[in-house]
């Protein structure tokens, strides 16, 4: 197709909405545009196809023949235009959800909670891919993630989801006959941290614990540092809103409790509109995220 040789796309819509209406002011009221907008289109396309297209009737207008067939025609071709426009749109809110997590989000924070989620939205399909690495996310194709720090990112909207509460945690064998009033009565045990999660190290130093002073052992991710805690061979501090679980269960103690409220997790998507699916994915998060920091 030879698009050179067509009219401008401004000037078939002007005429396709002036024919259906059969009159030029409520065409331009449609499109936006003024009445001397739409008869300048007109009377353009007009004179480059060489044909009268619309007469004026009264307080309206009237098509001629070959008005009747160009409106016919552009009419059919909009509608099968916006027809496929639609069917995309419809692909696009509903196609699975892309969910990118950290690993210990998604073991100790979003899998206990996620069957509800499945037997609440059994229609909506949930991609969790649990990293570490950062993502992009239009160019990953990711529609929210959830990351962990203070939520002020370049480029991307941010609401908070869990607080900044930390718990110090142990294995009850590792305490038993301990009394802990606070951190300073830990630091002749051993500590275990994620590498990554050095902020932890800030705010427990902030609390009046010197981490060189201590027996530390650092390990690549949360799964490591807790199975090393429920085996009883250190001392942790994790988060709240990850932890919670293994204290109510008796797998771990808490030890101590502080507020960090720059610190949490958030939830992270992009500038814009989410397809139906993710908003309804967003919703769902954030009403167990108020129901977790409400408990």
């Amino acid at each position: 197709m030879d698009w050179r040789s067509l009219p401008s796309l401004a000037t078939l819509r002007a005429f396709e909405a002036a024919a259906r209406h059969q009159n030029l002011s409520q065409a331009a009221r449609e499109l936006n545009v003024t009445h001397a907008a739409i008869s300048q289109h007109v009377r353009r396309l007009e004179e480059e196809l060489g044909e009268p297209l619309l007469l004026r009737q009264g307080r309206g207008m009237a098509l001629t023949d070959a008005g009747r067939l160009l409106a016919e025609s552009l009419g059919n071709g909009f509608a099968t235009i916006a027809d496929g426009v639609d069917q995309i749109r419809q692909r696009g809110q509903d196609r699975a959800v892309q969910i990118s997590v950290t690993p210990a989000f998604a073991s100790h924070w979003l899998m206990p909670r996620i069957g509800s989620f499945w037997a609440e939205y059994p229609e909506v399909t949930i991609n969790i891919n649990p990293s570490m690495d950062l993502v992009d996310l239009r160019r990953d194709g990711v529609d929210l993630a959830v990351r962990y720090g203070d939520g002020n990112w370049p480029g991307v909207e941010t609401e908070l989801l869990t607080d900044g509460e930390f718990v110090v945690v142990a294995h009850p064998d590792l305490v038993r006959g301990r009394q802990v009033s606070s951190l300073s009565d830990l630091v002749d045990l051993p500590w275990v941290m994620e590498s990554h999660m050095m902020e932890r190290r800030r705010i427990v130093e902030e609390e009046g614990i010197d981490l060189d002073l201590v027996s530390l052992t650092t390990m690549q991710t949360s799964g490591l540092v807790m199975s090393a805690v429920t085996a009883g061979l250190g001392v942790s501090v994790q988060p709240k809103s990850l932890i919670e679980a293994q204290i109510k269960a008796g797998t771990v103690v808490s030890l101590h409790r502080f507020m960090q409220t720059e610190l949490g997790y958030y939830i992270v998507t992009r500038p814009g509109a989410l397809t139906q699916n993710a908003a309804t994915f967003r919703n769902w998060l954030r009403r167990k995220g108020s129901e977790a920091m409400a408990g």
